[in-house]
């Protein structure tokens, strides 16, 4: 089962009223439960030194300013069209976010860089797995709302970008 595949059985259960979805298939297994109610999840690893800070809360829109966007494919990050005319690209998975492939390298992109469709913007480790994050969309990243190597979950505001 790829990558794919998984988003789209997420939404089915989302768009649902499945409470709880299990697929095996050979030696791969997932399940993937409904939230019953919208509320923090925190992630914890045992490789996590206790001093760290936790990660700063992301303050959401209401869902009365969000519209969805138009053209927006159903395939990738979830985008949403704000009232200020920018535009939020979403995490489609549960996991850590990196804004580069290792720490020696350059971040994908960072505010005022350019990007087209296929870019990829950042990277979400979910389950040992590095997931590169593809823009949908075109345009001008404004800000970065998610600092590198913090737990990130489903649908969270990840970078706005200012369409071109």
């Amino acid at each position: 089962m790829d990558f794919k595949q998984i988003q789209e059985l997420i939404k089915i259960v989302n768009r649902s009223n499945i409470g709880e979805l299990c697929i095996e298939e050979g030696d791969f297994k997932i399940i993937i439960k409904q939230k019953e109610e919208p509320a923090p999840v925190y992630a914890t690893s045992a490789a996590t030194p206790s001093y760290l800070p936790p990660a700063p809360a992301v303050q959401l829109p209401s869902p009365a300013t969000q519209t969805p966007a138009a053209g927006v494919s159903s395939n990738g990050p979830e985008t949403v069209k704000q009232a200020d005319n920018l535009i939020t690209i979403k995490s489609p998975m549960i996991g850590t976010f990196y804004r580069s492939s290792s720490p020696d390298k350059p971040a994908f992109v960072n505010i005022g860089d350019e990007i087209s469709v296929g870019k990829t913007v950042c990277i979400i480790e979910a389950m040992k797995l590095f997931n590169e994050i593809e823009s949908e969309v075109k345009g001008i990243i404004v800000k970065v709302l998610v600092e590198d190597a913090t737990p990130v979950e489903y649908d969270q505001p990840l970078f706005l970008v200012e369409p071109a």
